[in-house]
């Protein structure tokens, strides 16, 4: 028997429970947004998730957990997400503006999530605190990559690629924090372009 074959009915589970998993992230996030994270019960969030409470307890230990699940998945999103969207084969600069471009739309796509993190990160345990710190390190990593790369080669006037990548950080979070009102004067596509012209004037060397 092929060791790396994948048998169908352990296949059909993982899958079962990645989307239970899902379903009970995304009511989480949604009900720690509107109620605030002591407010929500696990009565709520399963009814919200429509699964039983028995089932929220076996996949998360209880709301703590939880809390720090929701927050991790953001950046799990990045890290796993980013290398496929991040171009190598062309310029530094558009390689930056498509870097910022997919980091907008991961932050669109987990909103809620995103501003939960801001509101109830002291919420944390110290030891999940820390987590959440080294898991957003390692997210910036490819935006410090691409910055090194064009001060290499001359494309980038002498910035700092520490805060190029904590800007391009913040312009991500910027949406999903204001959009109350950004997102009511223009789309995020909109957000993004004119985040990425100003962006791309403050770090492009002059030809």
């Amino acid at each position: 028997m092929n060791r790396d074959s994948i048998n169908p009915r352990e296949a059909k589970r993982a899958q079962r429970v990645q989307r239970r998993r899902r379903q009970i992230l995304d009511a989480a996030a949604h009900l720690m947004q509107r109620s605030g994270y002591h407010a929500m019960s696990i009565q709520h969030l399963a009814e919200e998730a429509d699964v039983s409470v028995g089932l929220v307890y076996q996949y998360f230990g209880g709301k703590a957990d939880l809390l720090q699940a929701v927050i991790e998945d953001i950046l799990q999103d990045f890290e796993q997400q980013l290398p496929s969207r991040i171009r190598t084969d062309v310029e530094p600069a558009e390689q930056l503006a498509g870097a910022l471009r997919a980091y907008c739309e991961i932050i669109a796509n987990k909103r809620e999530a995103a501003v939960l993190a801001y509101r109830e990160s002291a919420t944390l345990t110290a030891a999940g605190l820390a987590r959440v710190k080294e898991l957003e390190l390692r997210t910036v990593q490819p935006i410090r990559t691409i910055v090194i790369a064009g001060l290499a080669s001359g494309a980038f006037r002498p910035v700092d690629p520490e805060l190029v990548a904590h800007t391009v950080l913040m312009i991500a979070h910027g949406w999903a924090l204001k959009h109350w009102n950004v997102g009511l004067r223009i789309s995020l596509d909109e957000y993004v372009q004119h985040q990425t012209e100003l962006l791309l004037h403050g770090v492009t060397a002059p030809t």
